[in-house]
């Protein structure tokens, strides 16, 4: 799940993001929605899944959201155990939560800048004729 949430007794405000772009997805979900109370206790690395409608957007932060028509919940996250929070953390402290590192905005925007870059090198090469090839290693160890 995304950065935040927020609620109220009838309508809840999910931001879901699945790491493909900076920002996520705005989901409104009704208190009609089977698993409600559920809902209002995901926080920050819960995983969800929704089913929904996508519609344009009133509110003036996105072109679009999704009305909920169903949420499953995969899992809770803890916010006293999961470390990544809304919060702006320093690239010193993702420095001890490596595993965790790819599901930042920072990290998610340099690696899709890499895998732009590479595909863009791949492509050119590939368009002029060269092969892309893994070459034997050859090292000594008593060198």
């Amino acid at each position: 799940m995304g950065a935040n949430k927020r609620d109220s007794k009838e309508l809840i405000f999910l931001n879901v993001n699945d790491g493909s772009t900076q920002s996520g997805m705005q989901i409104v979900v009704q208190s009609t929605i089977e698993n409600f109370e559920d809902i209002k206790k995901l926080s920050t690395g819960a995983s969800v899944s929704v089913e929904g409608t996508v519609v344009a957007s009133p509110g003036a932060n996105q072109k679009y959201e999704i009305q909920a028509n169903s949420i499953h919940i995969y899992g809770f996250s803890d916010p006293e155990i999961y470390p990544i929070q809304k919060k702006k953390m320093t690239l010193e402290y993702l420095r001890d939560i490596a595993h965790l590192r790819p599901r930042t905005n920072t990290y998610g925007a340099i690696f899709r800048i890499r895998h732009s870059a590479a595909i863009g090198i791949h492509q050119f090469f590939h368009e002029k004729g060269f092969y892309y090839i893994h070459t034997p290693i050859i090292n000594c160890r008593r060198c």
